[in-house]
């Protein structure tokens, strides 16, 4: 297998799990945009306000971070933008005392799947992240 196909299955894999997380943000986006119901209680059960101003605000700023992260050109400060966010609702459900693998852990989950996307299509970020020594 030449570099270039190699390459060429590390992007394609890379922007693959990029899309999972980029779908995934823009379906929570778009129900915090609409500030559906569902929204509203979680948001009060988790100790937020529970107003759709609030959802709103949230719901526009995870868009700026996922449209920064789906651009190439922005992608890596996209990407850790979208660290500080998930890190928020990692120490949210830590301070509420929610089970660790199921909700403490989800942003973890979505952190890994967004980087290692990021790691696979993106050469710059290989280079800054190595996994063995040059």
């Amino acid at each position: 297998m030449s570099d270039q196909t190699k390459r060429g299955a590390a992007w394609w894999a890379g922007w693959g799990m990029s899309g999972l997380v980029i779908a995934f943000l823009l379906m929570d986006l778009a129900f915090k945009l609409l500030a559906l119901p569902v929204v509203l209680q979680t948001m009060a059960g988790l100790g937020y306000p529970a107003t759709a101003a609030f959802a709103r605000e949230l719901g526009l700023i995870l868009l700026v971070c996922a449209l920064l992260y789906a651009a190439p050109q922005t992608c890596v400060l996209g990407a850790i933008l979208l660290t500080a966010y998930l890190g928020g609702g990692v120490a949210t459900h830590v301070r509420i005392g929610n089970p660790l693998f199921s909700h403490v852990l989800f942003g973890v989950y979505i952190g890994v799947l967004m980087w290692g996307g990021l790691w696979l299509r993106d050469p710059r970020v290989r280079a800054l992240l190595p996994f063995q020594a040059p």
